[in-house]
């Protein structure tokens, strides 16, 4: 039986937090045996200013963030309900870069390995016409509620995908057991070594 995956999203009041950005909103999705089976979100005030082209993406303006709970608060809240899941993000390097710049403020460690639905798409569904999390749901017509780029919505897409990664995986590659380790290992693949490693995959369960 594969152990439980946490799916996360972050909304945030810059790119980078190396310059200066905060996390605004974070949400977390726990992915266990084909379902959705728990989940967390909050708004976060890190006593920042977003902009207002920020707001304008995400609907996050300074008002929501100055009424929500403390950004430490939220994120050891985070952390205790992930635990020590891997996680699984949307261009996976934002979400990281933002769950270890946040938890660091607070003392906390970051340890736990990430995996990339935007790499592992571009692995298993090439022909899709980019790897947008929007054009993904589109693509694999996948179950949408609320708005894009915001936290709760963004994660729940990114675990819809992640079941029919998962899902794929078992029917049209004989992949028994899609866990953490085997996405991290498929997501690490080349265009050019990836025939091999569905050539060691078959040898591995013929």
């Amino acid at each position: 039986m594969m152990s439980a995956i946490a799916v996360i999203d972050f909304e945030t009041s810059g790119l980078l937090p190396e310059a200066g950005g905060r996390a605004t909103e974070v949400a977390i999705v726990l992915v266990e045996q084909g379902r959705v089976i728990d989940r967390f979100a909050s708004l976060m005030n890190a006593g920042v200013w977003i902009p207002p082209f920020i707001t304008e993406l995400t609907g996050i303006s300074n008002e929501m963030v100055r009424a929500a709970p403390a950004a430490a608060q939220v994120m050891a809240q985070a952390a205790q309900f992930v635990g020590d899941r891997p996680l699984v993000a949307h261009n996976a390097s934002f979400d990281r870069k933002f769950w270890q710049s946040e938890l660091a403020r607070v003392g906390l460690v970051a340890a736990q390995p990430f995996a990339c639905t935007v790499l592992l798409s571009r692995r298993l569904y090439p022909d899709a016409p980019n790897h947008k999390l929007g054009t993904l749901a589109e693509f694999h017509a996948l179950p949408r509620n609320g708005r894009a780029h915001r936290a709760l919505s963004d994660a729940e897409v990114t675990a819809e995908l992640l079941l029919r990664i998962q899902r794929d995986l078992r029917q049209r590659h004989g992949v028994d057991a899609p866990d953490h380790d085997f996405l991290q290992a498929l997501q690490q693949c080349s265009k050019a070594t990836l025939p091999r490693f569905w050539q060691r995959q078959a040898g591995a369960t013929a």
